[in-house]
């Protein structure tokens, strides 16, 4: 999301469609005056902001191609393999409201540095491991490091761009987030089919020193003040206004969407390899590497799929997303190859993406101003969590009936996420009003 735009947000206008790459864009909610940059800056900056997504992402589900190869190797069951997904989507979950205030007071540039050098070591580490076990805590560490990378870079962005110029950059950064988890992605396949797994991680280390180095060099000082200056709420009052969002049916339903959204993402991509690593399909794990080229479809479908939402409303928007993906879900049932990624997995992550751009314009109408940062914050843990679940839990229907089980739970989901949005996604005028105000 655009934390610089004005939060003056009618029903059926959507924020930065390509936000849905990363939700944490609505943790920004600082009222600042005008930044002294305007336009876009120089390439570089931009080019380091890109570089900021990118390596905020190679990380995260890089071991999704991985996970039948760790059967295999380890021999271990499924539901402990995709725990080197979840742990890592659960760290981030945990540290992702936290750092970001703890971080309010430091050197934005500083922080993104020093949190890509610290990734670094865990991602190293991992490459060292000598048990499945061990690969998980280095997974975890990693999850906790990587919000300040990503949380960080977008409170940057509003700080030191123009307002006029802030979608435009928001969207560098959230394409390279989507190309940095797409070449961790590929890079740990390629890599760990033709060499070793553990070089993946080498890799990647080596892909990390190297963008600290570049964002280092490239990416402008800190040119403003930094807010926040005064004293800070006492911890109970910050946990009383949290607490409070629990008491507003229409952001709670947010939250369950936000759950469901990362659970069907997360759960589709996880153990479809292992589907398509059995009979009769039968890829290697390179070709599943190759699989995620599809999740760069979005960064084409979601801007075009967000100016229709707006359009039709959000209501009716989220309807025709997690249709989409319903029917992609139920698609990769096929015995085509080519059916099951280019419609079924290329209709699941068009849908999760523009479904999860509705729902971060959502939380602007349902959370009051003054408290939509405390809402982003737990509006991302929950979406997080669905990560984490929906990389252990799918093991289980595995057991009993393989994909078509795994297919069945994710139906479900969607549908229950479809009828919990359809139920409470409901908005007063008054509600609205003081939104537009705001």
């Amino acid at each position: 999301m655009d934390p610089a735009l004005p939060e003056t947000w009618p029903e059926t206008q959507l924020e930065t469609p390509l936000a849905a790459a990363n939700p944490a864009i609505e943790l920004i909610e600082e009222q600042l005056p005008p930044p002294d940059r305007a336009g876009l800056g120089s390439p570089s900056s931009v080019a380091a902001v890109c570089l900021c997504g990118v390596v905020a992402f190679l990380n995260l589900y890089v071991t999704q191609p991985l996970l039948p190869l760790f059967t295999r190797i380890f021999h271990a069951p499924k539901s402990v393999v995709g725990l080197t997904v979840s742990a890592a989507t659960l760290g981030v979950a945990i540290s992702a409201p936290i750092l970001g205030s703890l971080a309010e007071r430091l050197n934005r540039k500083r922080v993104i540095v020093t949190a890509i050098l610290a990734l670094s070591v865990p991602t190293l580490l991992a490459a060292t491991s000598s048990g499945l076990h061990t690969l998980i805590a280095w997974r975890f560490l990693q999850g906790l490091l990587l919000p300040g990378i990503f949380a960080i870079t977008i409170t940057y962005i509003g700080e030191e761009w123009d307002h006029h110029a802030v979608p435009l950059v928001m969207s560098i950064y959230v394409s390279g987030t989507a190309l940095g988890g797409f070449l961790g992605r590929i890079t740990a396949g390629l890599v760990a089919e033709r060499f070793n797994w553990r070089w993946s991680f080498v890799l990647i280390a080596v892909y990390l020193l190297l963008g600290a180095a570049m964002i280092g060099r490239w990416l402008p000082p800190q040119s403003r003040p930094m807010p926040l200056q005064g004293p800070r709420p006492a911890a109970r009052l910050q946990l009383r206004s949290m607490l409070a969002h629990f008491r507003n049916p229409p952001l709670v339903a947010t939250f369950a969407v936000g759950f469901g959204l990362l659970f069907t993402l997360v759960a589709t991509f996880t153990y479809i390899t292992y589907h398509l690593a059995d009979p009769p399909f039968h890829l290697s794990t390179e070709a599943l590497s190759y699989l995620f080229t599809i999740y760069l479809i979005g960064l084409v479908v979601t801007p075009a799929g967000g100016y229709l939402v707006t359009r039709v409303g959000m209501r009716l928007g989220i309807v025709c997303a997690l249709g989409a993906c319903f029917a992609g879900v139920l698609l990769t049932l096929s015995h085509a190859l080519w059916i099951v990624v280019f419609a079924g997995l290329g209709l699941v992550c068009t849908g999760v993406f523009i479904a999860q751009a509705t729902a971060n314009s959502f939380l602007r109408l349902a959370a009051p101003a003054g408290t939509r940062a405390s809402a982003a914050g737990l509006y991302i843990c929950c979406y997080y969590l669905g990560g984490t679940a929906g990389g252990v839990l799918p093991s289980y229907p595995w057991e009993v009936g393989k994909w078509p089980a795994c297919v069945a739970l994710i139906a479900s989901v969607l549908l229950a996420t479809l009828l919990i949005a359809l139920l409470c996604w409901k908005i007063s005028p008054q509600q609205m009003t003081l939104s537009q105000r705001s």
